[in-house]
């Protein structure tokens, strides 16, 4: 049996998929069903309930077992990699990271290039996902690092602070607030607004500064992706409210008019999280003091 057979099954259960396993561990589905077999004739136990026509993925009691010993098993694996590589002070191995899409795609790219130029025999393994799975990928060890907005604090886990991003107003080119530099929060009353969806941190802040200040915007359209909504104002869908480093791109080309908000609260919270009770690899801690340090103010 290969230490690799366990990660699979340890990643069936935490991804509760199995084309997402297969995808993760580069293998096919039919590979991840085969290394589940050979477990279980090797045990001689069922680890997963099966229901005919279904791909559900369910421990059984002694797959329960087995889940939480391979957890173990892994984690003494990964150490004994880790103390190797510290016995010659080398930066390696894999970093795993979980982050949401709006910080991912617009502001980890920079840390990321950074990181692997001054630890070449490092890796960085960045999956974007929603906030909620974020936390829950953590909590669970099926990655280190977590990089999300507004982090809450939750007991086991640790929140790095990183640097505070500006929300901004976005409109379509031809809107009437377009030629504005700065507005306030009354000037958005009645305005049409694309969302973010409702369990994004981001927008459960902003509705919160508009129930504070008694103003109503009409709901067009809510989205998950930052993308989407961007391109939703573009095509003149309505008004919406973004972190600055998501439009810096879209600015320059003049695909959209970007507007300051002129109360001091329209800020959006960045952080990292992990777990409190585990120690950190060296390549991790190299890569959470990159995400610690300001970012370079680009002109």
């Amino acid at each position: 049996m290969h230490i690799e057979t366990l990660k699979v099954f340890c990643d069936l259960v935490d991804l509760e998929s199995f084309s997402l396993a297969a995808e993760r561990n580069f293998i096919t589905q039919s590979a991840v069903s085969q290394q589940i077999r050979t477990l279980e004739d090797k045990f001689k136990r069922r680890l997963l309930e099966r229901v005919r026509g279904r791909r559900d993925v369910k421990l059984t009691s002694a797959g329960e077992v087995f889940y939480r010993e391979s957890k173990l098993v892994l984690e003494a694996f990964d150490q004994l990699q880790e103390s190797l590589r510290g016995v010659v002070g080398k930066i390696g191995g894999t970093v795993k990271v979980a982050t949401v899409y709006s910080v991912g795609l617009h502001e980890l790219p920079q840390k990321v290039r950074e990181f692997m130029t001054k630890f070449p025999a490092a890796k960085i393994d960045l999956e974007y996902s929603r906030t909620t799975r974020v936390v829950r990928d953590v909590m669970n060890g099926t990655v280190e690092l977590g990089v999300l907005a507004f982090p809450e604090p939750k007991r086991g886990l640790t929140i790095t602070p990183m640097s505070d991003n500006r929300l901004v107003l976005i409109a379509p080119l031809d809107h009437k607030l377009a030629g504005k530099t700065k507005v306030k929060v009354t000037d958005l009353n009645g305005q049409d607004f694309v969302h973010f969806e409702r369990d994004v941190p981001t927008r459960k802040a902003m509705d919160k500064i508009f129930k504070a200040n008694g103003v109503e915007v009409k709901k067009v359209a809510e989205f998950d992706n930052i993308e989407t909504i961007k391109r939703a104002v573009e095509v003149g869908f309505g008004l919406a409210i973004v972190p600055e480093p998501a439009v810096v791109e879209a600015k320059k080309a003049g695909s959209l008019a970007v507007i300051q908000l002129a109360e001091k609260y329209w800020v959006r919270s960045v952080g990292v999280i992990h777990r409190s009770d585990k120690t950190l690899s060296l390549a991790a801690k190299k890569f959470l003091q990159l995400l610690e340090q300001p970012r370079a103010v680009k002109d």
